[in-house]
């Protein structure tokens, strides 16, 4: 069988994965869903490291996703790839299958292939993404974290969760776009506590926001 330029692509393209893991979502819509994390190595508004991080774009990422070196980190054919998420996921209810890419910038990477490959073995697909980049056809749920001075080209999706108080970011700028649920997360820096009263106070005043909070390191749920 010959295989079209589409196809030998996808079977050539590799993904580079810093950590892959099995917990439950920690914040936003879907907080305390089991689900299969799968964290791409790379970002587009910051390299990863601690010595760019000054002059980075995005200066606060509280992630590491710099190299392959995680839990069940490395570079993975999509086949492959999607195989290793299925083991992960509890042989005995193989129901609501959930797996979330992430990063860094999961779009990086992330394309219809894998989504395909994913759909075939009944995961539901959620990405987070900083919106800069258009996701390929396939994604069940998108989540945006836009971030300050950067070009969105993502205005419609399921959730939109702005990191805040953050330097350049207004909310109401984003209003407009067609997003299903607003979240505020407080900034997890030296001044969280500042950060969260000031969360709450905005969704108080704005009720089209509502306020998410990080609850896997609050229980230091891996």
């Amino acid at each position: 069988m010959l295989l079209d330029a589409k196809q030998k692509n996808r079977v050539k393209k590799t993904y580079k994965i810093k950590e892959i893991h099995y917990t439950l979502q920690g914040e936003g819509y879907h907080s305390g869903r089991p689900a299969i994390f799968c964290r791409f190595s790379g970002c587009n508004l910051w390299s990863g490291l601690e010595k760019d991080r000054p002059k980075a774009i995005c200066q606060f990422c509280d992630t590491d996703f710099w190299g392959i070196d995680g839990n069940q980190g490395g570079k993975y054919k999509g086949a492959q790839l999607a195989d290793l998420l299925d083991s992960l996921w509890p042989k005995n209810n193989t129901s609501n299958k959930f797996v979330v890419f992430t990063g860094g910038e999961p779009l990086l990477q992330l394309d219809t292939a894998l989504c395909d490959q994913m759909h075939a073995i009944g995961f539901e697909i959620a990405v987070e993404t900083n919106g800069t980049i258009t996701p390929p056809e396939g994604i069940d749920w998108i989540c945006m974290s836009p971030k300050a001075n950067t070009d969105i080209l993502l205005t419609t999706g399921h959730e939109l969760k702005i990191v805040y108080p953050q330097r350049g970011i207004d909310p109401i700028d984003f209003e407009h776009m067609n997003f299903a649920n607003r979240y505020l997360q407080p900034m997890d820096n030296e001044q969280q506590a500042e950060n969260t009263k000031a969360c709450v106070d905005y969704c108080k005043e704005n009720p089209k926001w509502k306020l998410s909070v990080q609850t896997h390191k609050i229980l230091n749920i891996p």
